[in-house]
């Protein structure tokens, strides 16, 4: 058990996490990482699709759908436009949704980028959807997130608050707003 007292998970060490919460190793093992000698005897490879193919998000999809019979998820993920991203956790979204609060991106833009320069939207389109999904509170698995986390919703929009940087957002009559949103630029 030595080697796994320098082994952290979430910034705990094994032991510790053992202890203070009950666990068995058996639990945690999921996580651990595999050991090298037995990968090595393994003779394991791995391969990603971008090996084979260019990767552009919106033809891979296509791709998995013919050769894999893989299916988008019925809804659209919050925060964008898209039913095939991210549909692998339930943290994406609330991700991306903090991400928008910090910089004033949210996942609709970097997705609406990576289509511009793949020419799969031209810019006017990814501004409405930007405009549209950019910021939109990820309601579909936020209490399953914050009731794993510990914490309430309220206080979860209280911290989320103290972290929009006031270059970026004004807050008039209670409803932030960023400064310069994309659809306002003057030079587009």
């Amino acid at each position: 058990m030595s080697h796994l007292a320098d082994t952290y998970l979430a910034g705990i060490s094994i032991p510790e996490l053992l202890e203070k919460h009950t666990l068995s190793l058996n639990d945690l093992m999921c996580y651990l990482p595999a050991d090298y000698r037995e990968v090595e005897q393994t003779r394991l490879e791995v391969h990603y699709l971008g090996y084979y193919l260019k990767w552009t998000p919106q033809e891979a999809y296509y791709y998995a759908v013919e050769h894999t019979g893989f299916a988008a998820r019925p809804v659209r993920t919050e925060g964008t436009y898209s039913k095939y991203n991210s549909i692998d956790d339930k943290i994406d979204d609330l991700h991306y949704y903090t991400t928008c609060i910090k910089f004033g991106l949210g996942r609709a833009s970097y997705d609406a980028s990576q289509e511009i320069r793949n020419r799969h939207l031209t810019r006017d389109e990814a501004v409405a959807l930007v405009r549209r999904f950019d910021g939109e509170v990820p309601k579909r698995y936020l209490h399953d997130v914050l009731d794993y986390i510990g914490m309430e919703p309220d206080r979860f929009f209280e911290l989320c608050d103290t972290f929009r940087s006031p270059h970026l957002w004004t807050n008039d009559g209670g409803q932030w707003r960023l400064r310069h949103p994309v659809w306002e630029d003057p030079d587009a």
